[in-house]
């Protein structure tokens, strides 16, 4: 490895979750982009089922494109890439063995326990080095795989406990009255979409459903469009459209660096859990995490709504989703920037090269 990174300082940190970002991001944005196209397209074209195929599959693979984001951020080499990434794979859960000695890959693993086996993964091709110099080809990959892979399998039982907890604390927020539920669930969902945890996965642990799904569903698109549109003059425009079209979570490393850049999105994020609370947004516990990614959520929305795909509902999502979000995330961050210049622009800068 580079020998200027062959040292453990808060940069470690950092580059895990600029890995994890990315590896986020190139695994689930091909799903979020087609999945929902094409599966309203496979009944009138049945070459579809590949784009479901493909997709899928990559999103299976998330682990280990996480585990090769994160060893490419310490310029690590074929083969420690390579390992780092299988090692990942082991310690994220995504696999179980079955009664037939094979494997069934379900989801894509705890990015929690991703993040942390790779980083484990990563501290120890760190330290190793070049130690074993031309058995290193030889020695790397079964150390790593077996013992980073091993530690990740111990401490996936342990990290999946934290959204089981957070999940618990979610579960609370639904026997509120419709309005303060609504703005409960779309703030923490509007945080937890760019923190490691699973939005998906929390909704569908304690089966969020209902106005409650509808409202986190709104609390991801507040934080997808909110961030998007907070730095869209330090972001590329493709950068920033994956915000909301693919993934906020793209921002989690910056997030955790400086919470309190999330405060205008939490703001935008109360208005619209209040107002699915009013408006009675519903959602399934599948939908509430992903926000516009894929269309999920103003699809599922509008199967849900009385009449189904009517004019009015088709506006009254399009408003909901896509139009009051930009207007309200404006607007907060407009009001973050003048009176309390807690944010700027170079906050939400991503740098993927």
């Amino acid at each position: 490895m580079n020998t200027t990174l062959k040292r453990f300082d808060r940069q470690f940190g950092v580059h895990v979750l600029n890995g994890l970002s990315i590896g986020i991001l190139v695994a689930l944005i091909p799903g979020a982009l087609l999945g929902e196209l094409a599966k309203a397209l496979l009944p009138y074209f049945s070459p579809a089922q590949h784009i479901i195929d493909s997709t899928a599959l990559a999103m299976r693979l998330l682990p280990m494109v996480i585990g090769v984001a994160v060893a490419m951020q310490f310029k690590a080499t074929p083969i420690e890439a390579t390992t780092i990434g299988l090692a990942t794979v082991v310690g994220s859960g995504v696999a179980s063995r079955t009664e037939t000695a094979g494997y069934l890959f379900i989801g894509t693993g705890d990015v929690i326990n991703a993040g942390l086996t790779a980083a484990v993964a990563t501290a120890l091709v760190i330290w190793l080095g070049n130690r074993f110099k031309t058995y290193t080809v030889l020695v790397i990959p079964t150390l790593i795989i077996v013992g980073a892979g091993g530690i990740g399998v111990l401490t996936y039982p342990f990290v999946t406990k934290i959204t089981a907890t957070i999940g618990q604390v979610i579960t609370h927020f639904t026997v509120l009255q419709p309005v303060l539920m609504g703005i409960a669930l779309a703030v923490t969902f509007s945080v937890l979409i760019v923190s490691p945890l699973s939005t998906v996965g929390i909704a569908t642990a304690i089966s969020l459903s209902g106005v409650a799904a509808g409202a986190a569903n709104l609390g991801v698109c507040a934080a997808g469009f909110g961030l998007a549109i907070a730095g869209w003059q330090a972001n590329s425009h493709g950068t920033s459209i994956a915000h909301f079209l693919g993934s906020p979570k793209i921002q989690m490393a910056n997030f955790i660096r400086n919470p309190i850049m999330i405060l205008p999105v939490m703001c935008s994020a109360a208005v619209l859990g209040g107002l699915a609370g009013v408006l009675g947004i519903q959602g399934t516990p599948f939908s509430a995490g992903f926000g516009m990614s894929g269309l999920i959520g103003p699809i599922n929305a509008l199967h849900l709504m009385a009449g189904g795909w009517t004019w009015i509902n088709i506006s009254l999502v399009f408003g909901l989703f896509i139009v009051l979000p930009v207007i309200l995330c404006l607007l907060f961050h407009q009001l973050f920037r003048r009176f309390r210049p807690w944010t700027n622009h170079e906050q939400y800068r991503l740098d993927f090269d």
